[in-house]
């Protein structure tokens, strides 16, 4: 699949982090969860099946986690503000997601660092659109995508930079306008429903990379589905040109 005959000009690549650049969510977010449940001693710990209807249900780590704290309030009845105790869980979380990353357990998508280093010889911009936080994005640069393609991702819009988080498309909306690009010359890479409705509120042609936590999912609307940017479905990688 050549990316550049469906989109002309092609001008900007806008990747979602979790899921689609790298595992993270399998092999990063989800023991990290259940490594800050341990650690505050609480009585329960997220299955892949629970974990998989949250990634559906609730956009959001830290979203994830008030969710679901209120929830069990009655069986648990936290000491502190449901509020404040999914934000110190958040902060543990992400400590322990970091560990995971410095570790190498969490490894980039298939065809991800390719296409990105197709797209800087292409001279294409690259942005990051995630839910996630800035120093989690960081944390990917340095332990998995390498600090030397950083420089190249001229916009990173978090989940902490915009009132609302996916579904919503204000995090795409920010991104063109920092870019200042229209969104018929660029594409985004999602791999959730989620991520897709997002992109297409913002009016961005979108290719889900899906895996294990999506491809039973719908992605109408979607350019295209691939299991990963290594082989798109006929045998082919998905390349730039």
């Amino acid at each position: 699949m050549r990316l550049s005959e469906h989109i002309r000009p092609l001008r900007a690549l806008l990747f979602d982090v979790d899921g689609t650049l790298a595992d993270t969510e399998g092999e990063g977010h989800l023991p990290a969860f259940n490594a800050a449940f341990a650690e505050y001693d609480l009585p329960w710990r997220w299955g892949a099946e629970r974990y998989r209807e949250l990634l559906r249900e609730v956009p959001g780590g830290r979203e994830r986690l008030q969710y679901e704290l209120q929830r069990r309030s009655d069986a648990f009845r936290p000491s502190e503000p449901v509020a404040d105790l999914a934000r110190r869980l958040h902060q543990a979380k992400n400590r322990h997601y970091a560990c995971r990353l410095e570790q190498g357990l969490i490894p980039p998508r298939p065809g991800v660092l390719r296409l990105i280093r197709e797209a800087i010889e292409a001279d294409i911009k690259l942005a990051v659109v995630t839910t996630s936080a800035h120093e989690n994005v960081e944390a990917l640069f340095r332990h998995v995508l390498g600090v030397d393609l950083r420089p190249h991702f001229e916009v990173v819009v978090a989940g902490d930079d915009v009132p609302r988080k996916k579904p919503a498309p204000d995090a795409y909306q920010v991104a063109l306008q920092r870019l200042a690009l229209p969104a018929s010359e660029c594409l985004a890479l999602e791999d959730s429903v989620n991520g897709l409705r997002a992109a297409l509120g913002a009016g961005l042609p979108t290719l889900i990379t899906r895996n294990a936590w999506t491809r039973d999912d719908d992605f109408s609307g979607a350019l295209a589905v691939v299991d990963h940017l290594d082989d798109d479905g006929r045998g082919n990688r998905v390349t730039i040109a």
